[in-house]
């Protein structure tokens, strides 16, 4: 993969094969869960998605985020598995199976056991991006960015999913001296910011 393929990619199983190596657990959980937090139904599983946010966050064991999914329909289950995300999702067959536009019901009645994903979603392209930023362009931040100023405000976000707080956050970096563009782009860009942001996760140290 190219970096223009990777700025204008739309299969999401294609962009994470590629960052597989590079991607931790907690990525890719918070991927999971910001994928489904776009759903229609996304109120209906609030409890469910803060567990695996906290559980990504080491704040659940496993067991305990197991117990909270137990009792979702398979389907749902699966997509959101402490277990079972890490071993399915740079799995071809798993994406491959899944056909462009179809339900999350339609794909459950092919099969209820196995991780599946609509095949061609932009929003979760973008999501892949907003996680994991550009990895053509690897950024380093310079220590002496990180002002209290900073991290209180990446922290705020971070735990409050404050992102309309993005633009400040690139203002108090500016005003550290930051002059990466990138990062500071990426801050005042519309769109959505989802709890994982590269930015947010550079500041704070979280991989």
């Amino acid at each position: 993969m190219t970096e223009a393929e990777w700025l204008a990619a739309t299969d999401p199983g294609m962009m994470l094969r590629f960052v597989h190596g590079l991607a931790s657990g907690r990525k890719l959980r918070l991927f999971s869960v910001a994928c489904w937090r776009g759903e229609d139904n996304a109120s209906d599983y609030s409890g469910e998605l803060e567990a695996l946010e906290q559980f990504a966050d080491g704040l659940l064991t496993t067991t305990e985020c197991d117990e909270m999914l137990a009792d979702l329909h398979p389907l749902v289950a699966n997509f959101l598995s402490a277990h079972h995300l890490l071993e399915a999702v740079a799995s071809a067959e798993h994406w491959g199976a899944a056909c462009d536009g179809a339900s999350h019901a339609g794909v459950a009645a092919k099969s209820e056991n196995r991780l599946l994903w609509h095949y061609r979603v932009p929003r979760y392209s973008a999501c892949i991006r907003e996680l994991f930023g550009n990895p053509f362009r690897p950024v380093a931040l310079v220590p002496v960015w990180l002002t209290s100023t900073v991290r209180a405000l990446a922290e705020g976000i971070y735990q409050e999913r404050a992102f309309d707080r993005m633009p400040i956050l690139a203002d108090a970096l500016q005003d550290a001296g930051c002059d990466n563009e990138d990062i500071l782009t990426h801050c005042r860009q519309p769109g959505e910011h989802v709890r994982g942001c590269w930015v947010v996760d550079l500041v704070l140290g979280k991989g």
